[in-house]
């Protein structure tokens, strides 16, 4: 049986989590010319290869207008490019340049490290139990406001 106030409890704690985890990506972005939104796009770009704009902001949950200025900083700094869309005339596609990557690839290396070492005393099954939960929860609060 579930105990409404511990699961309530739980989802406030995302807020804090959430905040503690984007100020550990941004220490570890001090100082090499990347925030956290380009961040953000390029990690999408890493997985994806190459994506539109609306594609990037529906992976990431976010409008497609504030997208569009995420991408436009990696494209002034390098770190991205646009190539036609064979599909969409007016929706180019992204993609990573040979910085981009390099870059991403580093930033991800280096939080892979600061993972490991929070992640010290808890088990495998712990955290595939925590996924499930978080998962769970994000789909039926998203199908309860009608978003999912």
């Amino acid at each position: 049986m579930t105990d409404p106030e511990k699961l309530y409890k739980l989802i406030w704690l995302s807020r804090p989590l959430m905040q503690s985890a984007e100020a550990a990506v941004e220490h570890g972005l001090d100082g090499i010319g990347l925030t956290v939104r380009g961040r953000a796009v390029l990690e999408v770009l890493l997985t994806e290869d190459e994506a539109t704009v609306p594609d990037i902001a529906q992976k990431l949950e976010i409008k497609r207008q504030y997208v569009q200025l995420m991408v436009n900083e990696t494209l002034t700094d390098g770190l991205t490019l646009k190539r036609e869309n064979p599909r969409h005339k007016r929706s180019a596609l992204i993609a990573l340049t040979q910085k981009g990557r390099a870059l991403i690839e580093d930033v991800v290396r280096r939080e892979m490290v600061l993972v490991r070492s929070v992640g010290v005393g808890l088990d495998t099954a712990d955290i595939k139990t925590a996924l499930k939960v978080i998962t769970t929860l994000t789909e039926n609060l998203k199908k309860a406001i009608g978003n999912g």
